[in-house]
């Protein structure tokens, strides 16, 4: 049987995103067992979310939905990327896991805008 390749598959910024979350969830089993249910668990909604809706927004077929899908995967990295921050902040990862994971962060940032400002563009034409 042939495999199917789908149009997210293809994005760059999917698949940043996707090694991004990877990385996120690898940083967030080195949290203490008490947190395993609320930060580590918030943590992983909001990076798993990036990619997710990167994936979801190919799926759509106006201009301003996927516009808007796009804009909730960049909401969703923020909010990973405050979250780490104050993990580090309470000692559950290092400053250097925090700035190992950013220029991940910062890159999977500049696609989805990217992105969405290509969408934007489209859709003023």
């Amino acid at each position: 049987m042939e495999e199917v390749t789908y149009r997210f598959e293809k994005l760059v910024a999917w698949q940043v995103a996707k090694e991004m979350t990877k990385s996120v969830y690898k940083l967030v089993n080195k949290f203490p067992s008490h947190e395993q249910f609320a930060l580590c668990n918030q943590i992983r909604r909001a990076a798993i979310s990036v990619p997710s809706n990167i994936a979801e927004q190919t799926g759509r077929s106006s201009n301003r939905e996927k516009i808007h899908f796009l804009e909730i995967a960049y909401g969703s990295l923020m909010e990973t990327y405050c979250q780490l921050q104050i993990a580090m902040e309470l000692g559950y990862i290092s400053q250097s896991d925090l700035q190992g994971i950013r220029p991940d962060i910062f890159k999977t940032s500049k696609l989805i805008s990217g992105l969405r400002k290509s969408y934007q563009d489209d859709e003023q034409r």
